[in-house]
């Protein structure tokens, strides 16, 4: 299952760690086509087992092309790619610990600092802020230097969406550290962002409208205005979005928003339920999503059918019901 998924992953990244990768050579056009693939089969398809178990051979065969010397700066592109965009996240989703995902952001930092460009500088840093707001307050300090040491120029369409990923995150960092006028001003800037790229998905990181939206909810549902979340939420079109990751994504954060508002609650219920269809794991996994299923179950009634759909979602997150 997961854990021994997990268990592959931290073996490789500790073989690459101590410079023993042991994996084979690869020329970069193989290497890309397989880091494009896991990262579609991930982020599209959400197809967790199958990347899982991929992880460990790509990991290994890429650093040791990285280590024979040929094409090194597009394969330290795709380190650094394939660690902060599909390594962390999938660690994340599947639980692995805090610790681990550090060590992985490392590496793609390292890439990063070989590879001396803003762009796959600000990739690296996106996985690394999210592995220090995992790590609690007192790591507050590290995602913010994280965040002050990039800065990506706006000049083309795709440095503008990292550096539009990385305003999220200044958006994030800032209202979590309890300064609410910076944290509306760069989500602000993030929009304006949004609106000259469109929806994208340069490096796999899907900035666009819709994903400013989302962060547009999470800001309103950390600064207690459940009411506005949800006016927002019913303001997006999350088709116009062709990640699965990114539906769930909408469902989850809806619902999240919904079960916050007076008589709204069989609306939650019905957002949460939509989320777990489209990506089973986004609900069943997501401590977020379960902490929500959890405050539900304790309001609710016994026979109803909002009842019923709410329990069987809690029974397959693994809740006691």
């Amino acid at each position: 299952g997961m854990d021994s998924a997990i268990d592959a992953v931290r073996v490789a990244v500790m073989a690459v760690n101590r410079d023993l990768p042991d994996g084979q050579v690869f020329p970069v056009d193989a290497l890309r086509e397989r880091v494009s693939a896991a990262l579609d089969a991930y982020c599209r398809d959400g197809r967790i087992r199958e990347v899982g178990a991929a992880l460990p051979a790509l990991i290994r065969d890429l650093h040791t092309s990285i280590g024979a010397g040929r094409d090194v700066a597009e394969l330290l592109d795709l380190a650094a790619l394939l660690h902060s965009q599909l390594v962390e996240p999938w660690l994340r989703l599947a639980g692995a610990p805090l610790d681990l995902r550090e060590h992985v952001v490392l590496l793609a930092r390292r890439a990063a600092e070989r590879r001396e460009t803003p762009a796959a500088l600000g990739v690296a840093a996106q996985g690394g802020v999210h592995v220090a707001l995992g790590a609690g307050t007192r790591a507050f300090g590290l995602a913010q230097a994280e965040l002050d040491a990039v800065a990506v120029p706006t000049t083309d369409p795709e440095s503008m969406q990292v550096a539009g990923m990385l305003a999220l995150s200044r958006s994030l960092v800032a209202s979590i550290a309890g300064r609410p006028a910076e944290a509306d001003a760069v989500l602000a800037h993030a929009g304006e962002l949004a609106q000259r790229t469109g929806e994208g998905n340069a490096y796999w990181m899907a900035f666009g409208p819709t994903n400013v939206g989302l962060w547009c909810i999470a800001a309103a549902r950390e600064a207690d205005d459940p009411e506005r979340a949800v006016a927002i939420a019913e303001s997006l079109h999350p088709q116009a979005q062709p990640r699965l990751g990114c539906h769930a994504n909408y469902w989850v954060h809806y619902g999240r928003a919904l079960a916050r508002v007076r008589g709204r609650r069989g609306d939650a219920v019905r957002a949460l339920r939509r989320a777990e269809r489209v990506l089973p794991h986004m609900v069943q996994r997501n401590p977020a999503a379960r902490e929500t299923l959890a405050e539900l179950l304790a309001h609710a009634g016994h026979d109803d059918p909002v009842s019923r759909e709410l329990r069987g979602m809690a029974f397959r997150a693994g809740l006691l019901v």
